[in-house]
């Protein structure tokens, strides 16, 4: 008897390992389409970075989907990247990768996303900002002239969908 539930037990491990790793092959295969980083999000219900800024003012986090267009890209991993807005006067707003789990394109500048995760307020200290910038490409000089942190809206996304 002990034989038969052992069977059986081990024939349903195997089964649902089996159904587990279609289902994590048929994600893979989407996700590896070029365009889905992270978690698999659409479009749906983005609201514009533009319209993000006034939300941002009576919150210091939000959960949020957003479109945007990219300005800079991590040039040594793709591990972070900066959102503008196609409206000049805008800040920029730096977007990092939940978990550090994905990375993007080095060549997505001037392209629109969507990001789906959360923004936030944080001071980003001058440490920060000039690993940024020498991650950016930045000469010396504009690294050098870093000197204060900077307040700023900055976003943890756990997918990124690229639009064109």
């Amino acid at each position: 008897m002990l034989k038969k539930i052992c069977f059986a037990l081990a024939t349903a491990v195997v089964l649902a390992a089996c159904g587990a790793d279609q289902t994590n092959t048929a994600n893979a295969q989407t996700a590896n389409d070029g365009k889905h980083f992270g978690a698999m999000i659409t479009p749906d219900n983005a609201i514009s970075y533009d319209e993000l800024m006034p939300k941002m003012g009576a919150s210091d986090s939000l959960a949020i989907k957003i479109t945007g267009k990219v300005k800079e890209v991590c040039q040594k991993k793709g591990c972070w990247m900066t959102l503008v807005s196609d409206q000049p006067g805008q800040p920029e707003m730096r977007v990092t990768f939940k978990d550090y789990a994905f990375f993007m394109p080095k060549d997505l500048s001037g392209k629109h996303v969507v990001i789906d995760g959360f923004a936030f307020v944080e001071v980003t200290s001058v440490d920060d900002l000039r690993h940024y910038a020498e991650d950016g490409g930045k000469s010396k000089e504009e690294i050098a002239a870093i000197t204060e942190p900077k307040r700023e809206v900055a976003f943890e996304a756990a997918g990124v969908v690229i639009l064109d």
